[in-house]
């Protein structure tokens, strides 16, 4: 089936090219490629499906990773009409939440004052939403929610406002992900700004480390590998004397484990196998001294072994070895992490594998599980379109039918 090719990325990576005034050979040479293989890319006849690839290319020519991969992705189906249409009305409630934690004077609260208790349990669901991979829901759910919490922090005193400054980090992080995940990565970064100007009121060190884990997640989605590892290194040493010793505090040797794992997937996407391995190693440390049964659900990382072998399968994938990424932690089972967004991160790895593998009905057959359980996570996500993309392009006719409901539900056809 053909796909659209108006927006197909190699188009706009011929855009990109000539803007900034590139023959093919010179951006071949510099992504140690050669120029036929670029071609074929600009023409739709090669995928662009690594980041660490995507990420040179935006990095060469000076454009945006996001404009690259034609992000935001408007999908009409499985409730993508109503994530976006939120959007505007989160945007207003984070700016306002961000004046308000600035101190800035004249504000007035919008709404009554609100109950704690409630805004306690309109947190847990929105978290539940997010580890159901369910974004419409998200998107749904978070901006009266951050609204109410601007009231709370305008008129509330003492042990109530510090509650209402734990749900704000909290609400702002889940948005984070969830403008992530829609293709709003400078969104992302200001909701994670707003939840780090509320940690730093708390004064919360593990709080702050499970704010600089949201603030990796926003940079790696901008392809900010450095500036990944800077932030996951600061925060690093900054939990290290809460991480370490007889008493150490759990939470802390989990967002220590979780912060490998960013700093893991920025070293993959730049192409440094060894230095990946390494974090993946380091983290698989902290999830063996925590135990088989931990899964941080609270702090939102879901760090545990299970999703070490999440993030090692993404890994294996980046630096061009998925046979690696998929046996790195052994006697795993990912069915037991607790996190249907984190199982469908891995079923969207796991299918990217096999196909480098080539078992590609095997990576259409996972797909296919996958979107039946989280259905607009899998159809907006940028690496998951790609494999599509070039499963199409490729054919697999033992799977055309399940192929071609993939292809119509990502819209990847006009």
């Amino acid at each position: 089936m053909p796909l659209s090719s108006d927006e197909h990325i190699g188009t706009r990576v011929r855009i990109a090219r000539n803007a900034a005034g590139l023959t093919q050979v010179e951006l071949a040479d510099f992504l140690s490629r050669t120029e036929s293989w670029l071609a074929n890319v600009e023409s739709g006849r090669q995928p662009l499906d690594r980041y660490s690839i995507i990420t040179g290319i935006a990095e060469r020519c000076d454009v945006d990773v996001v404009w690259l991969l034609g992000q935001p992705y408007r999908l009409q189906r499985s409730g993508g009409n109503l994530a976006h249409a939120h959007i505007p009305a989160l945007r207003t409630g984070m700016r306002r939440a961000g004046l308000i934690l600035s101190g800035h004077p004249g504000l007035n609260p919008q709404g009554r004052p609100v109950d704690m208790a409630e805004m306690g349990r309109q947190s847990e669901k929105a978290n539940a939403a997010r580890q159901a991979a369910n974004l419409p829901l998200v998107a749904t759910l978070l901006p009266a929610m951050i609204e109410d919490l601007n009231t709370a922090l305008l008129t509330s005193q003492g042990s109530e406002r510090e509650e209402a400054l734990r749900l704000m980090v909290d609400a702002a992080r889940t948005a984070r992900m969830c403008l992530n995940q829609l293709g709003y990565p400078d969104f992302a970064w200001f909701a994670a700004e707003v939840a780090a100007a509320a940690a730093t009121k708390l004064g919360d060190p593990v709080v702050k480390a499970a704010v600089a884990w949201d603030r990796c997640g926003a940079l790696l989605h901008q392809a900010s590998m450095r500036e990944t590892v800077a932030v996951a290194e600061a925060a690093l040493r900054d939990l290290e004397p809460y991480a370490v010793g007889q008493h150490a505090d759990m939470a802390a040797v989990s967002l220590r484990g979780a912060l490998h794992l960013r700093a893991a997937i920025a070293y993959a996407r730049g192409n440094q196998a060894v230095d990946a391995w390494a974090r993946i190693d380091a983290a698989l440390d902290d999830a063996e001294q925590l135990g088989p049964g931990w899964y941080d659900v609270r702090q939102q990382t879901v760090f545990g072994r299970g999703t070490v072998a999440v993030h090692a399968a993404e890994a294996g994938v980046e630096v061009d070895e998925p046979d690696s990424g998929l046996r790195r932690v052994p006697r795993v089972n990912i069915s037991e992490v607790p996190s249907k967004e984190r199982r469908t991160h891995y079923a969207i790895d796991e299918a990217r594998s096999l196909h480098r593998l080539g078992r590609s009905p095997a990576a259409v057959l996972k797909l296919r599980s996958a979107a039946a359980a989280a259905p607009y996570y899998v159809y907006a996500d940028p690496m998951a379109r790609a494999l599509v993309s070039d499963l199409a392009r490729i054919g697999v006719p033992s799977q055309a039918t399940v192929l071609s409901h993939l292809i119509r539900n990502m819209e990847l056809v006009s």
